[in-house]
């Protein structure tokens, strides 16, 4: 009985899912990309794609949006997508930017996944309009071979496809793949296609259908630093006294081709310039806010040393070394705190609210973040905290107790998966605070002193003598 009444529910839902494919496939007729261009840069292990396209409305019926295609490979690994319009040539080009987000659509060919982007202005019958997209991937590139020895280059695979993946029919297009180097030691022939230095170009291909996909691989060497940070807390304390300090503790891997074999410190130090060592690396640099002050850097061990710190106006650099240098599959704990002055970074909302603005992200340059937790910990008495975040995060709010605190600071979490430099941007935390709870701290200084006193009078007074 159960199951005959679940029948007609799940008819419902294959309808409706139906439903939704087929008027997103009305959609997807309507428009046609007349050109695509598409740079794949593959200079990092985080890979960046420019995509520029000019699509045109062929439909009777004004178009709202544009989308495009992801395979479920590449939704795996996608950390940010972004879109903006374009009009004008070269330096009197202008910029419009456009909201992305994932689009709520049933999957596609080989479960292809998609993403809008919201036209600001409807596409009518028989207009154009040129769109630039920029998306990044994480952990795409796989080393080939998995362990090198200490004196080896690293190799590593790129998989991709020549023709664009794409839910609209595309009348010319063309691929281009930039790698670090000239040394490519092979890759795939999807004829017309040309090698110029470190370009690869494909194409271009004129009248691809929907859905296309051609694949290719490139294996090539990129040594540079794989800077994987598998997890990372950031704590920012607020003090409505004149300071914010930041306390930033990191579990970081090599995420590159794994080290085998014995290191020799000998070799490392005397070959680094002949090829030894290098894709390892041994500096790591981040990018700190304006005058700060009272910075540290230190591991499991103690405070290192090995540091310099750069201050100026605008933005401070502290590069630092680990203890010793990091090959693939290496890993080091350390955490880095600073202070920075509290009127630089709070102010008064026109509501009569107070917020935060601080720079979200990873400080290192060219990291990759698997988790990133960001704690907000506001003076005691802030009430009403919300976070303003310009994408998607997990938020939650917990209470931390520390010394002097009567009922306990409100912390603002916020939790990214998935992160990259692009991430590092500014975001708000709004609360509401009764100046009245600055007198705590004061207070209860002046109770416990006042206890004190009264104890040690009491206990001068005592007549702790032994009689008979």
């Amino acid at each position: 009985m159960e199951a005959a009444q679940r029948k007609p529910f799940f008819f419902f839902i294959s309808l409706f899912h139906l439903f939704l494919f087929a008027n997103s496939l009305s959609n997807f007729q309507d428009l046609h990309i007349i050109n695509a261009e598409r740079r794949i840069d593959l200079s990092s292990h985080i890979i960046k794609v420019y995509l520029t396209l000019k699509v045109e409305n062929l439909g009777t019926s004004p178009a709202s949006e544009v989308h495009l295609a992801f395979s479920p490979t590449e939704v795996e690994h996608l950390a940010i997508v972004k879109a903006a319009a374009t009009s004008g040539k070269r330096k009197k080009k202008t910029y419009t930017p456009l909201g992305v987000k994932s689009a709520d659509l049933p999957d596609g060919p080989n479960e292809t996944k998609f993403f809008s982007i919201a036209l600001l202005t409807p596409l009518s019958k028989g207009e154009t309009i040129t769109l630039e997209v920029l998306y990044q991937l994480t952990h795409s590139l796989e080393p080939f071979p998995v362990e090198i020895s200490q004196s080896e280059s690293q190799l590593v695979y790129f998989r991709d496809s020549a023709i664009l993946l794409s839910p609209y029919h595309v009348k010319q297009q063309t691929t281009f793949i930039k790698t670090p180097s000239t040394r490519v030691e092979s890759f795939t022939v999807v004829d017309p296609i040309k090698r110029s230095g470190t370009e690869l170009k494909y194409g271009p291909y004129d009248n691809q259908l929907p859905y296309s996909y051609s694949p290719v691989l490139v294996h090539f060497e990129n040594n540079n630093p794989f800077t994987v940070v598998e997890e990372l807390e950031r704590e920012i304390e607020v003090s409505h006294w004149g300071s914010v300090q930041v306390t930033e503790r990191y579990r970081l891997v090599h995420g590159g081709a794994r080290h085998k074999g014995v290191f020799s410190r000998v070799e490392y130090q005397t070959r680094q310039g002949g090829g030894a060592g290098a894709s390892s690396f041994k500096h790591l640099l981040a990018r700190l806010p304006a005058k700060v002050h009272s910075v540290y850097y230190r591991d499991q061990i103690g405070n290192i040393s090995t540091s310099h710190l750069r201050t100026g106006f605008v933005k401070s650099e502290l590069e630092f070394e680990p203890r010793y240098p990091l090959f693939g599959g290496w890993k080091s704990t350390f955490v880095i705190g600073y202070g920075v002055p509290l009127q630089d970074f709070l102010f008064e909302s026109s509501d009569g609210r107070r917020y935060l603005n601080f720079t979200f992200g990873c400080p290192l340059l060219e990291a990759v973040v698997d988790k990133l937790t960001l704690k907000v910990v506001l003076p005691e008495g802030s009430k009403n905290a919300t976070a303003v975040v310009p994408f998607q995060v997990e938020q939650r709010l917990e209470t931390k107790h520390t010394y002097l605190d009567v009922v306990g600071r409100t912390v603002v979490v916020l939790e990214k998966r998935n992160a990259v430099p692009d991430h590092s941007i500014p975001f708000q935390v709004y609360y509401s605070f009764n100046p009245i709870f600055m007198l705590a701290e004061p207070l209860m200084l002046v109770f416990a002193f006042f206890l004190f006193f009264v104890a040690s009078v009491a206990y001068l007074h005592i007549d702790l003598s032994i009689r008979k």
